[in-house]
């Protein structure tokens, strides 16, 4: 295809050429007829055309029919320049200076009736944060990853929203229950966090990174990784828990040992409906530095043509102007 546009171009370039070259033979030709009628009729010409002032009329007619040749190579040649899309290409190498943040919800029966409500505390706290990205994990018995981390808040909020919808069910399978049900037992809550805590990229960088995690501590059944267990490790790679727990002040042992692995990983624990919990959680992770994360490099190209449309113009009406002198 490129080399198609190539001998399209070439030939275009070539009728343009000929037709300019065709235009000065035969505007030369021309002046020879009317110089050869002209002379039949004078006599003792030769005479005339040896005075310097004519040959000087002659020689700027030469020059200046050269120069019509020449402003029309150019032209045509700026015009196929044009016609074949010059481009440029640069390198640019994306940067996100904000922080990585995982919203970790444990979806299990015994967190149904107030799972809308942390999702509507999750949905509260993108109005607070500018450029972080944002990730959601679900859990009960199994993790799923429901998006990965992303500063597309447009496409958050409508995850948020599709999750939060799916538990007004009556008997198919929800949403939130997809993938969920995979293990043994339900809400293990250290599996889920260690899931949050292992969907962070980047390993290797320095970035502060945080998880929201929204769980009653309600466990029923063999876990493979123990809460204290995910939280070391949370703290190990520099990850910072928050937890939200719908159930504080109800049961002060569950709701005490969520608060100790929390606290371990220098988070801190939040009842859901306290009334400082969405700022109190903003202000703390927005406390930790944001560190650059540069993203895969991106070749753009874009089109360059300028200078070659003034050189157009400028030799189109060099062009016209010289040719207008040439005709006087």
């Amino acid at each position: 295809m490129a080399l198609a546009h190539g001998w399209l171009i070439l030939v275009a370039v070539g009728v343009v050429l000929a037709a300019i070259a065709i235009g000065v033979v035969v505007g030369l030709r021309s002046g020879a007829r009317t110089e050869e009628h002209e002379r039949a009729r004078v006599a003792r010409a030769e005479r005339l055309r040896a005075l310097p002032t004519f040959r000087q009329a002659l020689n700027r007619r030469v020059l200046a029919l050269s120069a019509v040749l020449l402003l029309g190579v150019v032209a045509a040649l700026s015009a196929g320049v044009i016609a074949a899309r010059p481009m440029s290409s640069q390198t640019i190498q994306p940067v996100n200076t904000s922080r990585d943040i995982m919203l970790c919800l444990d979806v299990s029966g015994s967190m149904s009736e107030v799972d809308v409500e942390v999702l509507s505390v999750f949905e509260d706290l993108l109005d607070d944060f500018e450029g972080e990205r944002i990730g959601l994990t679900i859990f009960n018995s199994s993790p799923v990853q429901i998006f990965p981390l992303t500063d597309d808040y447009e496409f958050i909020r409508g995850h948020l929203q599709s999750i939060r919808e799916s538990f007004d069910y009556t008997d198919q399978v929800p949403e939130h229950w997809v993938g969920t049900l995979n293990g043994n037992g339900a809400s293990l809550i250290g599996d889920g966090l260690a899931a949050c805590t292992m969907a962070f990229d980047h390993p290797d960088d320095e970035r502060s990174r945080s998880i929201i995690f929204a769980t009653d501590n309600e466990i029923n059944g063999a876990s493979i990784v123990t809460l204290d267990e995910a939280a070391s490790y949370a703290d190990s790679i520099g990850v910072r828990v928050f937890a939200l727990n719908p159930v504080a002040g109800k049961d002060d042992a569950v709701s005490a040992e969520l608060a100790k692995a929390a606290e371990a990983t220098g988070g801190a624990a939040y009842g859901l409906r306290d009334t400082t919990t969405v700022s109190d959680i903003v202000t703390q992770v927005q406390e930790q530095e944001a560190t650059e994360l540069k993203g895969q490099a991106q070749v753009v190209w874009t089109d360059t043509p300028n200078l070659w449309i003034v050189v157009l113009l400028i030799s189109m009406l060099s062009f016209l102007v010289v040719l207008w002198r040439v005709r006087l």
